[in-house]
This record gives C-alpha cells, structure tokens and sequence, in this order.
C-alpha cells in the first residue's frame, strides 16, 4: 500500500470521527470530504495523478453529503456506505460475469498485474464490498448514531486495510514486468 493511499483514507475518516464528537453526521460528512478533496489537490502535486476510484469516490461522497445537507438528513450519511460499497460490489461482481475485469480499470495504471490476478481482485473485493454492504445496512438500521460511527471508524475501516493486506500476496505473484 503506498503512503499516500494510506493518508487518502485516514485523513478524512479521522476527520469525520473526530468531528462526530462535537457536530452531526452531515458537518461531519462536510468536514470528511473538504478533507478528501484537500488529500487529492495534495497528492495532485505530489504525484502528478488522480486515480478514477478516488475521483469516483469523492464525486459519489460530495454528491450524497449535498443530499444530507439539502434534505437535512443524516440517513444520507448512514446509508453512503451502503450504496458506495453496493455499487463497486456490482460493477466489479457484474464485470466478472461479463468477462471484465474491472479492478483493471480503476488501478490498471497504478498495477501491473497479469490477467488472472486482476480476476481473482476483481471478485474477491467484489465480494467484500457485498459483504461491507451487508454489515452497514444491519449496522445503520440497528446501532445508535455513536455506535454506528465507532463501527465505521474502527471496526470496518480497519477491516478493509487488512482485506487489502490480505491481498498482497495475491497481487505479488501476479505482477508483470512493465
């Protein structure tokens, strides 16, 4: 995992957890995604790049928080990961029925990696995000506000940095030679 991967989710997940102390889930989402678009113009600058799944997530993250905000509802938050994990779950689950696949599309130019280990990626995130789905559709229906924000922040954000360690052997094997 590169540094600036690392920095991308933590900064603005500790700044949606640190202000979900003092303010309500929709400044919090606010204040998450000034971060995130602060952390990409950074990384910009450093790197010379945005990836298409950063991109993606924070025109996806800033259009639903304009939808907490608008309607004044913090469901909106809640449901953001549900429908963001739900959608790559699809898009990845469907790209491999189709034959496609489509963690190639969003990390092709980060990774080079031979066409099987792109398959294997592609559904075993594809089934994480489902089952990431699952976890916060239980967790917001059923969890107080604080509750489902402890979970989010330090149960399953963790969980996905270590599903991703998880893969690195995986992604070793397949790399090829650019």
């Amino acid at each position: 995992m590169r540094l600036s991967a690392f920095f991308f989710e933590i900064v603005p997940l500790s700044g949606f957890f640190i202000s979900a102390q003092y303010y309500n889930l929709i400044i919090s989402a606010i204040i998450s995604l000034i971060l995130s678009v602060l952390v990409i113009i950074t990384f910009y600058f450093i790197e010379k790049r945005i990836s298409k799944f950063q991109i993606f997530g924070i025109c996806m993250s800033g259009l639903i928080t304009i939808f907490a905000y608008l309607f004044n509802d913090e469901i909106f938050v809640k449901i953001k990961p549900t429908i963001f994990n739900g959608f790559f779950s699809a898009v990845l689950l469907i790209g491999i029925l189709n034959k496609k696949a489509m963690m190639k599309q969003f990390f092709g130019s980060q990774f080079f990696l031979n066409d099987e280990t792109w398959y294997k990626l592609s559904l075993r995130w594809g089934l994480f995000f489902l089952l990431l789905t699952i976890i916060n559709e239980i967790a917001w229906r059923n969890l107080e506000t604080e509750d489902w924000v402890f979970l989010k922040v330090f149960l399953l954000s963790p969980l996905v940095g270590i599903f991703m360690l998880a893969q690195l052997p995986l992604t070793l094997r397949g790399r090829i030679n650019k």
